[in-house]
């Protein structure tokens, strides 16, 4: 069992930058992936990025690609997601997520309860 917890929200004028962390209590198993996912209001939630655990390979979604980085550190069993060049439109809740590779991020077994961003013009 994992439990994700996110922390790192806030609000932020335009052009800014935040950087959103998660922590993992219980082994991230090799074959795992973990992501962040955000969801607006009145929007259905959409995958931002992931990171395999084990490789730290990477992908993003075309509208992070260049301003957000995902990183991870093993040992401390966290995952970040900085966040530079903010613009209104990344307002959202952002979760942070888990689950097995092969499946993620259509499928994650593990959730956050959320932290909220905030961009302002």
């Amino acid at each position: 069992q994992v439990q994700l917890v996110e922390s790192g929200g806030g609000w932020v004028q335009a052009g800014g930058s935040l950087r959103l962390s998660c922590a993992a209590s219980g082994r991230v198993s090799s074959a795992y992936a973990m992501g962040w996912f955000r969801q607006a209001p009145g929007k259905e939630r959409e995958f931002v990025a992931r990171i395999w655990w084990s490789s730290g390979n990477t992908y993003y979604v075309d509208s992070v690609k260049g301003r957000f980085t995902i990183s991870r550190d093993n040992a401390n069993n966290m995952m970040y997601l900085q966040m530079n060049s903010l613009k209104p439109e990344d307002t959202a809740t952002y979760y942070c997520a888990a689950g097995k590779i092969l499946t993620f991020p259509r499928t994650a077994e593990y959730w956050g309860q959320g932290t909220q961003v905030t961009v302002s013009l």
